[in-house]
């Protein structure tokens, strides 16, 4: 049995280096490129989701909905829009582009057990578009971490942004569907800042920075 598992990971060793090798030999515009359209695949999603689950809202609940400034994320200081995002270095923006997706891995967790469970028409649906969102949040990440290896230290450096708010989304509908659709709006502000950020990146590697 030992020397079976030596073969295999024999075999394994080399494949994982050509891997390496090979994405350590795509330019960096390729990478920022790649990482832009999963980015944008990204957002639209969490869009999507947002209004399936804000759909089922009565008004007067939508108006009950916490502030964005309650997101765990909000403590994360960035760019406030385009002007201020271009005078930021390409290391830093993407240092915040992968803290902020980072903060999320628990947090999509919770989105993916919750929705399981939620009573809700649309439930089968909503939990099919999650589960696509968690995938499309693990390949963007590794496909950060890459780009994070080609850019330096600075751009490997990840802000710690814990999530506290637990597994508990609520006991009733009406909780279950605002504490979600609060966490969905949090995380579309956040997708929405990372495309932004590597949209930025994806054009100062092909184009001169002042055409940005």
């Amino acid at each position: 049995m030992a020397h079976h598992t030596g073969t295999i990971g024999s075999k394994l060793f080399p494949t994982v280096l050509y891997m390496v090798a090979a994405c350590s030999a795509i330019p960096i515009s390729d990478l920022l490129d790649r990482a832009s359209q999963r980015s944008d695949q990204l957002h639209s999603l969490s869009t999507t989701l947002t209004q399936d689950l804000d759909s089922h809202l009565p008004l007067t609940v939508r108006l009950t909905l916490p502030r964005p400034s309650l997101c765990h994320t909000a403590s994360l200081q960035t760019p406030h829009d385009k002007e201020h995002a271009l005078q930021v270095s390409e290391s830093d923006l993407l240092s915040l582009a992968r803290s902020l997706l980072q903060a999320w891995e628990d947090p999509l967790g919770v989105l993916s057990t919750s929705a399981n469970a939620l009573p809700h028409s649309a439930q089968s649906t909503i939990s099919n578009k999650i589960q696509e969102l968690r995938e499309h949040y693990k390949s963007l990440g590794d496909g950060l971490d890459i780009l994070s290896g080609k850019m330096g230290p600075q751009a490997q450096t990840i802000s710690m942004l814990p999530y506290t708010g637990g597994n508990d989304v609520g006991q009733d509908t009406n909780s279950q569907l605002i504490n979600l659709n609060f966490l969905l709006s949090c995380f579309r502000r956040d997708s929405h800042k990372i495309d932004s950020f590597l949209k930025i990146l994806r054009c100062r590697a092909t184009m001169l920075p002042h055409m940005c």
